[in-house]
């Protein structure tokens, strides 16, 4: 079966200066795979590279198959593929109701009827009212998103990503800010959404990653040195010594 997301040698170099030397990743579809490494391994920079805000130096990006690298932000959501960002990112000034309308309009085909009433669209009326449910934001509706608390903001966030019509969704740290039992719902939450949908996740809490992840890949100095289940990576030696044991002494 072809992987959902497969990178290939991808390298890219600012300058003089190379962050991603020579990845190789695959994500299997359906799984959820998260990234984890040290603060400037390169995870964020990766995840722009996949999600076509910037250009490899080379290699390939490949989506089902198809080598996406090199191709605007706006066709490689057309292909299914979304991310979330570390800082939110939504429309302030409109409602919930409003923002998730815009990414269900989008998916359904309707983004080129300007001249319709998009309040009589009975399919785009029935998908936001399914992911209002879905993400308890049912009660809020009608308030702008500004309005929302901060991890309401990113559920609306998430909710933008899945209404796009995406099948395989890239989140940036969705649990940075977040208290412990805002943690424990985001958590919830997402894998709640995202069920049945292929999964990358950068996050740095640890205990987010080993419960939710069926695979973990370790980025180090733009390089991939281990990849696999969570027991896996949490006894490997290289990754205790590159990373987890680092972890460990920071939070001591």
């Amino acid at each position: 079966m072809t992987d959902a997301l497969e990178l290939r040698d991808l390298r890219k170099s600012f300058g003089p200066v190379d962050i991603i030397r020579g990845v190789n990743l695959s994500v299997k579809k359906g799984e959820r795979h998260a990234l984890i490494g040290p603060n400037g391994a390169g995870k964020s920079t990766l995840f722009h590279l996949i999600s076509g805000r910037i250009t490899p130096t080379s290699g390939q990006i490949l989506f089902e198959g198809q080598n996406i690298a090199g191709q605007e932000p706006a066709q490689i959501v057309r292909a299914g593929l979304s991310r979330s960002f570390q800082i939110t990112n939504i429309f302030p000034q409109m409602t919930v109701l409003e923002n998730l309308r815009c990414a269900v309009l989008w998916k359904l085909g309707h983004r080129y009827t300007f001249w319709k009433r998009t309040l009589g669209l009975v399919d785009v009326a029935e998908d936001c009212e399914r992911l209002l449910h879905e993400l308890g934001l049912t009660h809020r509706r009608n308030d702008t998103a500004d309005s929302l608390t901060y991890p309401e903001q990113r559920a609306l966030e998430l909710g933008l990503a899945v209404a796009s019509g995406a099948h395989t969704l890239l989140l940036d740290e969705p649990m940075a800010g977040m208290s412990h039992s805002e943690t424990e719902a985001a958590l919830r939450l997402i894998m709640r959404v995202t069920e049945g949908r292929t999964l990358l996740m950068v996050e740095h809490d640890m205990g987010v990653i080993f419960e939710m992840a069926d695979r973990i890949s370790v980025l180090v100095y733009g390089q991939i040195i281990a990849t696999g289940t969570p027991e896996e990576i949490r006894a490997n030696p290289a990754v205790q010594e590159a990373y987890l044991g680092t972890a460990k002494e920071e939070a001591a």
